[in-house]
Parts: C-alpha cells; structure tokens; sequence
C-alpha cells in the first residue's frame, strides 16, 4: 500500500467515537505535512501499527507483557518507512508473539488513536517523549498455536477473555480509551 492509499483509507475511516474523530484529523495532517511521519526519525510523532488479536469465536484476546511498560498491552509496533501498515501490524505479531498463522479479519481500518509515549531507554539509549500516531487492525489468530516471547520487548505472551485483558492492563487510559473501545467494536465484527 502506497501512502496516498493509506491517506485515502484513513480519509474514509468513519471515527467510532469523539477521540477517535480527533486523532483521525491529527493523523491526517500529520502525514500531509511531514514527509518523515513514517521514520522513527521524525522525534516528535510518528506512524505505527497495532494489532487486537482474537480467536475466531471472538472470546479470547491476544496480548504481551511489555517491559518498557510494565503492563499487559496489545501487539504493535513502528512503521520504519512502511505505509502499508496492515502488512507492519502483521509483521509485528508474528515477531512479538511468535506466532505464524495470523490473519487480518479485514483490511479496513479498525481504530485509531494518537497516543503518549513518555521518555525511556530502549536499548540503552534515551528515547524522549513522543507521539505514535496509530492505525489499528483486527486480527485472527489460533489460540491453540504456541507462542513465545521477544525477550528484548516483552516477557509474557497470553490470550485473555476480553474482561480479563480490561483487568490485566494496568495502563488506565488504555484500559479506558483504547481497549475497552476495541472490545467493544469487536463485538460488531463478526
């Protein structure tokens, strides 16, 4: 996917909530403005991708145990110069998790989000506050498949019920803005 097909894309998202109709602007004009909003060199705010993995019946979630966060989360990750971020959310779970078989339910846009990502070291190097603008997809998975950790990101890799994902987070505006909307909306994409 070329970057005026993702713009076009996100142009046609139809936001789910207020959030979601703000950050689908900031995104928008992000893009339109910056020519590196897709490289982690851009220190300010750049693309990324996430993924909300379920089964096929829907009643279980796939998450990972972040160490930079210290929390439960959903699996994700930068674009590094890729617009087609469908294919970078894949890419992503398959590293993080360890997993091979996974699948995109759809290749619409399943949410969006900008959100906050506060200084910290990663690699032992000092990362300063910044935006990830974010393109989420829904994604399928076996829930029988082994996973495994990417011990240089996560040290935990689980399937949840929803309800039990919403508990193991301990990121309250996650839990609060992002994944109960995501559960939420799962619950129409059958």
């Amino acid at each position: 996917m070329n970057r005026q097909k993702l713009v076009s894309q996100i142009r046609r998202y139809v936001p789910y909530n207020e959030q979601e109709e703000a950050d689908k602007a900031l995104i928008l004009n992000w893009i339109e403005k910056n020519d590196d909003a897709f490289l982690r060199d851009n220190v300010v705010a750049h693309m990324t991708a996430s993924a909300w993995v379920v089964d096929k019946d829907r009643s279980k979630v796939l998450m990972v145990y972040h160490n930079i966060y210290h929390s439960w989360s959903w699996l994700g990750g930068h674009a590094d110069g890729e617009t087609d971020l469908l294919a970078v959310a894949i890419r992503e779970v398959k590293e993080e998790a360890g997993i091979s078989d996974v699948r995109s339910v759809s290749e619409e846009i399943f949410s969006l989000e900008s959100l906050t990502v506060d200084g910290h070291v990663k690699k032992g190097r000092y990362v300063s506050s910044h935006l990830h603008l974010n393109v989420t997809y829904l994604l399928e998975a076996d829930s029988e498949e082994q996973v495994s950790v990417k011990a240089d990101e996560n040290s935990g890799v689980a399937w949840f019920t929803p309800e039990e994902a919403l508990k193991k987070s301990t990121e309250p505006w996650f839990v609060e803005r992002v994944y109960a909307k995501l559960v939420e909306k799962t619950k129409s994409w059958r």
